[in-house]
């Protein structure tokens, strides 16, 4: 069918308004990526761009040597690994019952998780569970209140309830348990839905910010978004920069470090992406189509 002038306008306009949208999320992280490669000189002189002027690598160098960034890497990917998996797993056992349609109480356990969606008890009350249970300055601060996340739970739970009974049906007539039908059956069906749900929590425990500001209080189990946060907010890169000869650090421009710990914060999540983009795509259409 042939398009109309008046729906040729509104597909010009939107792509580009989407265009747009588009270019005002890349051009500031291409900036970023410029001046963590560019030399001082140009980056003094305002001369950077989008394209790094005079390639090198000084800051990351001096990032790796002088701060304390590859600590804080290891621990964000402690923190976003063993979260994802925790989470993951809980939230599988928690939706699973609740998509059962034999399950007792499944509508009031239901409507009880909808409810802390609306409703939550509070930063200062959450701090005093945390701490009442001894959690403080451990990662399990960061875990154990993000074990069930109740909108990825629901997700999961509509999904699972709009598999095929033909299949379930099928498995239990060979004999299929409980654990065996969930493990053989259901997750190898759920592949695009699970991956989407763990690129969420990725995303949450990589980008962690205020439960480790206000749970953890050793510096040295801080993780990558605290870090970089600080080192942006420092008036004087010198508190963090150590192990650096003062006349190399004259050499070095502030923002190409600040810069260069911004892309080391963000690249594992941009390397991730492409492998879930196929999953992605299918698990963010869930329950969009009936049928």
């Amino acid at each position: 069918m042939k398009a109309t002038l008046g729906e040729k306008w509104f597909y010009g306009l939107n792509y580009v308004i989407l265009t747009l949208a588009a270019l005002s999320c890349l051009l500031p992280i291409l900036n970023i990526f410029a001046l963590s490669f560019s030399d001082s000189n140009s980056i003094l002189n305002g001369s950077v761009n989008i394209w790094p002027k005079g390639f090198n690598l000084e800051a990351y160098e001096t990032l790796i040597s002088g701060t304390p960034i590859v600590r804080a890497f290891m621990n964000s990917l402690l923190i976003t690994v063993a979260g994802v998996a925790f989470s993951l797993l809980f939230t599988i056992l928690a939706a699973y019952p609740l998509s059962r349609r034999g399950f007792t109480g499944r509508r009031v356990l239901t409507l009880m998780i909808v409810f802390t969606m609306l409703f939550n008890g509070g930063l200062i009350p959450n701090y005093l569970v945390v701490n009442g249970l001894g959690l403080v300055n451990t990662y399990w601060a960061l875990w154990l209140p993000a074990l069930v996340s109740a909108f990825n739970m629901m997700i999961m739970k509509n999904y699972f309830e709009n598999l095929p009974d033909e299949i379930e049906e099928a498995a239990r007539m060979d004999g299929c348990g409980e654990i065996r039908l969930i493990l053989r059956i259901v997750l190898p069906l759920s592949l695009p839905m699970l991956a989407t749900i763990a690129l969420f929590y990725a995303v949450y425990f990589w980008n962690a910010f205020l439960q480790v500001m206000i749970y953890i209080q050793d510096t040295r189990l801080l993780n990558m978004t605290v870090l970089v946060q600080n080192m942006i907010r420092s008036q004087s890169m010198m508190q963090f920069i150590n192990n650096v000869q003062p006349e190399d650090m004259q050499a070095i421009a502030p923002e190409s470090v600040k810069s260069a710990g911004i892309v080391v914060m963000i690249i594992p999540l941009m390397l991730v992406y492409p492998f879930l983009q196929k999953y992605f795509v299918k698990g963010v259409m869930i329950g969009a189509v009936k049928g």
